[in-house]
């Protein structure tokens, strides 16, 4: 009986040592994470995000630090593309993530949302199209907001302008009308210049942009613009703030012959459209302990507020974060579903 006693007492003080030494974040003194692996998407050219985030490192590490968690090394990377930055997050080869509402949910059964990004709001937040339509300009706000919206905007062709009316006056275009237009759009992968305008097409008529009839890509919503103020086109997709963007080259630059106000309208406002996020690995060992990802959530949000951190996340393109909702991003995955 004393044989077991002692031999209990040695592997209960052999447990004690293991917890003492463990690198794991997880219980005891287990916060030392010898290395976080962040994955960044191609927003810019490789080389400008290596160079304007690399201070990001140690701000977590800093910010982590406070928090009771000692991360060693803190390693940034940029994928090669959007996709590629899905997959590392999917693999659990990186334990965090810059990517878009796109991205996460296309690899959402081995990703979790952690962080939405911010930006500017704009005074027009509504599907109103009396609204967008009384003559005022839209105008960005000192608030953050989780979301923007796209549009489907009209320009000063004779088509463009008659339907523009028949909006004004309160009246539903038929599909008839919308497909004798011209149609300027981005690439299927935009959210805002072709998804969202696509998935509002498909639940106002059943159609989608694919089943236009006359439809030209564009490369740049400044291309797009451009065809649309000459009158090449009749119509475009775009982000719903891109009058308030756009406004000071409409005439100078991109061909506009009066205020962009009085040239162009909206027919179709879309819900909302949630920002890029941060998203973290469910393959990480490291993101398996819920307190190091909360930690790690509130280091960014508060990162985002300072002007150190704002000035690497501009790079990003974002203004600071907020805690993410999953169920933000169902119209994106309603999107993915009505494009398979």
């Amino acid at each position: 009986m004393k044989t077991i006693r002692i031999l209990a007492a040695a592997l209960f003080m052999g447990s004690l040592l293991l917890t003492g030494c463990s690198s794991t974040p997880s219980g005891g003194d287990g916060k030392n994470i010898a290395e976080l692996k962040i994955a960044i998407s191609p927003y810019q050219d490789a080389d400008t995000m290596k160079t304007h985030t690399a201070p990001l490192g140690k701000m977590i590490q800093s910010k982590m630090k406070e928090k009771g968690y000692n991360i060693k090394k803190v390693t940034l990377s940029v994928g090669t593309s959007y996709n590629a930055v899905g997959e590392a997050l999917s693999a659990g080869s990186a334990d965090m993530g810059f990517i878009s509402g796109a991205t996460y949910v296309l690899y959402d059964k081995d990703i979790s949302v952690l962080l939405t990004a911010l930006r500017n709001g704009i005074d027009k937040d509504t599907t109103d199209l009396q609204k967008w339509n009384d003559g005022t300009p839209e105008k960005f706000t000192d608030d953050l907001t989780q979301y923007y919206r796209s549009c489907i905007m009209v320009g000063p062709s004779p088509k463009g302008q008659a339907l523009l009316q028949k909006v004004k006056n309160g009246q539903k275009p038929t599909w008839q009308e919308l497909n004798d237009l011209t149609w300027s759009v981005m690439s299927p992968a935009s959210a805002s210049g072709y998804m969202y305008p696509s998935l509002w097409l498909k639940e106002q008529y059943g159609k989608k942009i694919s089943d236009l009839s006359h439809v030209v890509q564009a490369d740049s919503y400044t291309t797009s613009l451009a065809r649309l103020a000459s009158g090449q086109v009749d119509i475009l997709t775009a982000y719903s703030h891109i009058r308030a963007n756009m406004a000071k080259n409409w005439q100078t630059k991109l061909g506009g012959t009066q205020d962009i106000w009085e040239q162009t309208g909206m027919i179709a406002i879309t819900d909302k459209i949630f920002n890029d996020t941060v998203s973290v690995s469910n393959n990480s060992k490291i993101m398996q302990d819920e307190g190091f990802r909360k930690a790690l959530g509130e280091s960014l949000i508060e990162i985002g507020k300072t002007k150190e951190g704002i000035e690497v996340l501009k790079t990003i393109g974002h203004k600071g974060y907020d805690w993410a909702d999953r169920a933000n991003y169902d119209g994106e995955r309603q999107v993915q579903q009505l494009l398979k």
